[in-house]
């Protein structure tokens, strides 16, 4: 942990990885208490790390943030490629990875910013880490993640949007379902943690639900299903989440990225469990990817002030010398962590927690 204080002047602000709903808050937030509360200059990076190496950067005012608080994505714009360690370059027609990390540096450092503020999820802290660690470079983390899988903060923004997003997905679903007598199943994200999955589930009021954490049976599935159709229950609702697998078998692999922070993409698992549902029960099964509309959207009023508090953190870390340090929540604190810390645990559902007793006990079925 490092305290040392620096004569701050100008201080940068990335965004990495996946977009979440609330960065734009995050964003704000920094370059408000930035500029008006320390008189500091603020620069955004454009397109993640790759705006380090390529030198995109540009001056942020109160004028550039003016009115963002409730737009989705990110003004700066975003990747979950572009790792300044392990950069894509072309050479004699084919692309080789090269670490093109002093590049950045000189840019940062051509800039004359003095810190850099990056939000992200766990690829991009680790980034953020490896700058700080390798070249002693002030940074902040930010913790950003739907899948609200970062184990140093209780609660990442952008979580109760996507959750919010998937719940009322299932509330969609079930007129539908009941008034064609059909089993719906609905694919979310959460990479292999289930959170999205097992609390959308809940709030939606989910049969089953399917998640990393607990691998499922098919036959277990059917047997949910064929028991509430013998009690008269004409339709069901099956949540699966992207990460979920068979006892018996892997993750459903949709594509292999070489060059991004997640090199494995999940997701078509729902269509694995729906065409499994159909065959045995009989019953017309529907399968719903939900995708990146959980990315989208204008974020909860939870998100715009979780990420307005995270982005202020932020610029008071940095006025406070807490360089290599993620701010988090703390419930209901806002703290600081080591980066190192924040990146070395992932988040899962824990499943000896009331959340999953309680689902059992009201009779929703985790294929188990």
């Amino acid at each position: 942990m490092n305290r040392r204080r620096l004569n701050v002047k100008k201080i940068g602000i990335l965004t990495g990885g996946g977009d979440a709903p609330g960065i734009n808050a995050v964003i704000r937030a920094a370059v408000k208490v930035a500029t008006g509360d320390y008189g500091l200059q603020v620069i955004g990076v454009e397109q993640g790390f790759g705006g380090l190496v390529e030198n995109r950067m540009r001056r942020l005012t109160s004028k550039e943030v003016r009115g963002i608080l409730p737009r989705g994505g990110t003004i700066l714009g975003t990747t979950n490629r572009d790792n300044p360690f392990h950069y894509p370059c072309r050479e004699n027609g084919e692309v080789v990875f090269k670490d093109v990390s002093a590049q950045a540096m000189a840019n940062i450092k051509a800039s004359g910013m003095n810190a850099l503020i990056v939000v992200g999820g766990d690829g991009s802290l680790k980034i953020a880490n490896q700058l700080y660690e390798r070249y002693g470079f002030p940074v902040v983390g930010v913790p950003k993640t739907i899948d609200n899988d970062l184990s140093a903060t209780d609660q990442t923004f952008g979580f109760d949007t996507a959750l919010t997003t998937a719940t009322e997905a299932i509330d969609k679903l079930h007129t539908t379902a009941e008034s064609h007598y059909r089993i719906m199943v609905l694919e979310v994200m959460g990479r292999y943690a289930g959170w999205i999955a097992l609390q959308s589930g809940l709030a939606g009021g989910a049969d089953v639900i399917l998640i990393p954490e607990i691998p499922f049976d098919i036959n277990k599935v059917c047997e949910k299903i064929e028991e509430r159709h013998a009690k008269g229950k004409a339709f069901s609702i099956i949540v699966v989440a992207e990460g979920a697998k068979p006892v018996d078998g892997d993750m459903v692999v949709a594509k292999i990225v070489k060059d991004s922070f997640e090199q494995i993409r999940l997701g078509g698992v729902g269509n694995l469990v729906g065409e499994q549902v159909e065959k045995s029960t009989g019953i017309e099964t529907r399968v719903t990817i939900l995708g990146h509309l959980q990315r989208g959207g204008s974020p909860t009023p939870f998100d715009r002030i979780l990420g307005s508090r995270l982005g202020a953190a932020a610029v008071n870390a940095v006025m406070d010398g807490r360089f290599g340090e993620m701010v988090c929540l703390r419930t209901p604190h806002i703290a600081t962590v080591p980066l190192a810390e924040a990146i070395g645990e992932m988040r899962r559902v824990p499943l000896g927690s009331d959340m999953v007793r309680m689902a059992r006990q009201i009779g929703v079925s985790f294929g188990d």
